[in-house]
């Protein structure tokens, strides 16, 4: 079907909302969770491996593509020696870095200072588990799902990864015994918290309207169209929501090295800086394969190559595609947008899309209960709302901010110190300004040379 099938006449179910794949009646389990459960023990290792080396793959061929963008971006050619045209910069970096010489300063604390990158890296790996990559394949005989476990709870591992990924960052800040690692740590985490929140509620309408938080009953309920036109005010917070939440550009403002030189990373060195830059890019593919799983409906492919969605490793392919959609995204907005200002960036996160997520999940719950109710033609009425909160929210953010009156500041002491509003006066007139023609104020100034010329007569006279 064509993936804006939704928009065309889809339906709210009324009353509880069906499973979308079929229960088994004896065990109570889909096909999918069947097929999981059953899977052999050196499959599941087989499968952890495959999804570590896809991360770090990933990791690798995002760093040597984003360097290669952006210097086609500036008209540059980017890394071209290392490998065939350059594309395997990444891994002579990576090897470069797991061999140089570890610099730990005097005042770190060792034991917090040696866990924390470990911290962040680990969750970004643990997420990738409840992510369905494509449908039902056979590995060496045995049938099962390119998937390591469907969790009825899978976005909620998701967010719970993302969130105690933060707490590597705020220890590796606060373990360097340095002012502007902590600095750095502190801001991060305000950042990851406050965009996390908007995350979350972006969330909340396709946990509504899925009824289930099974990323696999997600992509399975998405089979007659694609969330991210249905429930586009979600797509939109989210997608702006995962620039910040992986603290990449315009939002990279725990890095700025304008005035925090490095970062939360500036006193790691060698292998441990590695797994931070690790971690990072990891989670750039987490949060671009859950944008991929919640709203372009996983591997799944469009109506017209809707035949492919019969082979599981053509579902893979179509997965991988729009994961790489995602990040391509993600180097776009680094080669375009300025680094944005601390108070502009959180006024962003709450002042705009917390309250629109929140607006949208109340018009999203009110449709469905006016369709409950016996009401008809609710799709209509759902782009219509989220129309109007798009443009409702963009004006009111577009408005200047109210200016407040500065009240009068009296000094501190009987001290006597100079006014608060001195202001420093103009210097007074040259002299020579004043000699003139005339002596009325109107009359024209003589030119320097007029001057010049009247003096050396004096002087010959």
């Amino acid at each position: 079907m064509n993936v804006f099938a939704h928009a065309a006449g889809a339906r709210f179910p009324t009353g509880p909302l069906p499973a979308q794949q079929p229960v088994d009646p004896v065990s109570g389990l889909t096909r999918t969770q069947q097929l999981l459960a059953d899977d052999p023990i050196w499959l599941v290792l087989l499968k952890v491996v495959v999804l570590f080396g896809i991360g770090v793959v990933l990791t690798l061929f995002m760093i040597n593509w984003e360097r290669k963008v952006v210097g086609r971006m500036q008209h540059r050619p980017g890394p071209n020696r290392t490998g065939p045209n350059g594309w395997l910069q990444s891994l002579a970096d990576g090897l470069k870095l797991a061999f140089k010489e570890e610099i730990i300063p005097v005042l770190a604390d060792k034991k917090v200072y040696f866990i924390a990158p470990v911290i962040s890296t680990v969750p970004a790996f643990v997420a990738f588990s409840v992510i369905p990559f494509g449908g039902e394949v056979s590995i060496f005989g045995e049938p099962t799902v390119l998937q390591l476990v469907d969790l009825p709870v899978g976005v909620l591992v998701v967010l719970a990864c993302s969130s105690i990924g933060v707490y590597g960052i705020v220890l590796g800040g606060w373990s360097s015994g340095s002012p502007y690692p902590l600095l750095a740590a502190l801001r991060s985490a305000a950042q990851v918290i406050s965009y996390e929140i908007a995350l979350g509620l972006s969330i909340v309408a396709v946990v509504l309207y899925t009824g289930s938080m099974s990323t696999a009953d997600i992509v399975e309920r998405q089979a007659g169209g694609w969330y991210f036109w249905l429930l586009l005010p979600s797509f939109i917070v989210f997608v702006i929501s995962m620039v910040g939440e992986t603290n990449r550009a315009p939002f990279d403002l725990p890095e700025a090295e304008s005035e925090l030189v490095g970062g939360f990373h500036t006193e790691y060195s060698s292998l441990k800086f590695a797994l931070f830059f690790l971690a990072e890019y990891v989670n750039m593919v987490t949060v671009s394969a859950m944008a991929t799983t919640l709203f372009l409906g996983g591997g799944r492919w469009p109506w017209p190559l809707s035949s492919f969605n019969d082979s599981g490793w053509l579902m893979f392919v179509a997965f991988l595609v729009k994961t790489l959609l995602f990040l391509f995204v993600f180097i776009w907005l680094r080669g375009t947008l300025p680094r944005m200002r601390y108070d502009q960036f959180m006024r962003l996160g709450w002042k705009v899309l917390v309250p629109l997520s929140l607006v949208w999940i109340v018009a999203v719950f009110g449709i469905r209960t006016y369709v409950n109710t016996g009401g008809d033609n609710y799709t209509l009425l759902l782009l219509l709302i989220g129309f109007l909160v798009l443009v409702v929210l963009g004006v009111a953010f577009l408005l200047p901010d109210r200016k407040v009156a500065e009240a009068e500041i009296e000094p501190a002491s009987d001290y006597p110190v100079p006014p608060l509003d001195l202001k420093v006066p103009s210097s007074p007139p040259k002299r020579r300004r004043a000699v003139g023609t005339s002596g009325s104020a109107g009359a024209p100034r003589e030119t320097a040379g007029a001057i010049a010329g009247d003096t050396r007569k004096e002087g010959e006279e």
